[in-house]
């Protein structure tokens, strides 16, 4: 595949992915830490902050790759 198309495909997922993730994070601190108390769900927001960052990572790591992958170093 081309990393061009890689690219938009790329793109186009990060583009859903981020928006619903951060709409089942909202909606599970919404369920689920009412009663909590303000340490906990710090806590939580922190984690779920930064835990999109690892599969858009991996996205943008596919999205990079060169073109044909082969293992050869091609210049």
């Amino acid at each position: 595949m081309q990393q061009r198309t890689r690219k938009l495909i790329g793109t186009v997922m990060l583009m859903i992915f981020v928006p619903v993730y951060a709409l089942v994070v909202m909606t599970v601190a919404a369920v689920r830490l009412q009663d909590s108390s303000t340490l906990v769900q710090t806590v939580f927001f922190a984690i779920t902050g930064l835990a999109w960052i690892v599969p858009a990572g991996a996205v943008i790591w596919w999205m990079q790759r060169p073109a044909g992958g082969g293992s050869g170093d091609r210049r």
